[in-house]
């Protein structure tokens, strides 16, 4: 994929995207929290649709580390970058990782919430 300024995006092939990668993606809270989002969406979404609770240079960081470990891919649609989650890839690769990881999150919050 490149940029409007011809400037490539780095996206994993399907077979280079390793375990290893996607669950240190997935160890920020930040970064669940933007693949959730994904998740429960039909539409690619721009990164301003977002709100992150930090500068738009650590979001940008947080979206570089999900696209290079290949959770997510990034288009930029006019000069908006959206990103879709590889919910397919990841599913061939990892059956049931993102699905699990997902649930985890839920059940962690329903958890910590009732502690409150």
């Amino acid at each position: 994929m490149t940029t409007p300024t011809g400037r490539p995006l780095a996206h994993p092939a399907r077979d280079e995207i390793r375990v290893e990668g996607v669950l240190h993606a997935l160890s920020d809270p930040l970064r669940l929290r933007i693949v959730r989002a994904l998740a429960h969406e039909e539409q690619d979404l721009c990164c301003s649709d977002f709100e992150l609770p930090v500068s738009k240079s650590t979001t940008t960081h947080h979206f570089r580390v999900l696209r290079e470990s290949g959770v997510i891919n990034q288009v930029y649609q006019g000069t908006a970058k959206v990103s879709r989650l590889r919910r397919a890839d990841l599913d061939a690769l990892f059956p049931g990782l993102l699905d699990a990881v997902l649930t985890a999150l839920d059940h962690q919050e329903q958890r910590l919430a009732g502690q409150q």
